[in-house]
């Protein structure tokens, strides 16, 4: 079964108890954070936990360990599960009282947990590229918050695999945000465009890197809103995530994008972006 983490204690899956009243099943009241392994090796974790410590301090949850003491736990939870190309789950919620809208006292602290499980890189799709559709953005105003509320994102995410789509790509009145667990991106002109880092959207590991990749390699690169035209006409597109990399989506509701296959920009920042990873693995 392998071990979970709850708050500073690693234990067997089984026996790990969260309370009924939890604030993070009752109301969402939480922020999370996935973290990718590869070969062992904890990739971008600093920008992770910075991201996780930002979330929290947005919505007033008090983390009670810094940072290089939760790096120490989530080593020791690789460790434990022998973890080799996978990925952490953590969440933080404001914790355990009686159901009520308003804050807890101090006296409830908040509860930390986290559990590991393989999950192989998608390389057949990062191959061949995906189908996308196009999607209202429904979700609240504060995307840059990596919330436990994920209801919208979860209907986005199901209208798009019932029209057998891997990602639904969203927009608020045509405007462009991002995917419903990725961000978006396209290629027009020889410019990498993707939506500016606002409340709008999710400020995504993965697309930091990947505009520090752009911005190194001399790859023209734009945080530019853009429009739902600018989608469909575009001469690339992909998404980025923490599990899903750089994803080359290769039709939009029907139609191919571009030749139907990965372009090169995609491809070039695909092979970029292997580069970080293999560079990371070397670091440990």
């Amino acid at each position: 079964m392998g071990k979970v983490l709850v708050n500073n204690q690693l234990m067997d899956r089984t026996e790990a108890i969260i309370d009924i009243e939890d604030r993070g099943y009752q109301f969402g009241d939480g922020v999370y954070e996935v973290i990718r392994v590869y070969d062992g090796a904890v990739f971008t974790a600093d920008e992770h936990l910075d991201r996780f410590f930002q979330s929290a301090n947005k919505i007033k949850i008090d983390v009670q360990f810094d940072q290089k003491q939760l790096l120490a736990l989530i080593h020791q939870l690789i460790e434990e599960n022998n973890v080799h190309d996978g990925s952490i789950y953590m969440q933080l919620t404001r914790g355990a009282s009686p159901r009520n809208h308003i804050f807890p006292g101090s006296e409830i602290k908040p509860v930390l947990t986290a559990y590991t499980k393989e999950v192989a890189r998608p390389e057949g799709n990062l191959e061949t590229g995906v189908k996308a559709m196009i999607a209202d953005d429904i979700r609240w105003l504060r995307c840059d918050i990596k919330s436990l509320n994920l209801l919208p994102n979860v209907l986005a995410k199901q209208e798009a695999t019932d029209h057998g789509c891997y990602e639904a790509i969203l927009h608020r009145d045509g405007t462009v945000t991002e995917g419903s667990s990725s961000n978006a991106y396209i290629v027009k002109d020889g410019k990498v465009m993707t939506h500016p880092a606002t409340n709008l959207i999710l400020n995504g590991i993965t697309r930091q890197v990947i505009l520090k990749l752009c911005q190194a390699h001399q790859i023209p690169v734009a945080e530019e809103e853009f429009q739902i035209e600018d989608l469909k006409t575009a001469d690339e597109i992909f998404i980025s995530s923490t599990t899903s990399e750089i994803m080359p989506i290769v039709e939009l509701d029907g139609q191919s994008i571009g030749d139907g296959k990965p372009g090169p920009f995609t491809r070039k920042l695909q092979t970029l972006f292997l580069k970080e990873i293999e560079a990371a693995k070397s670091d440990v």
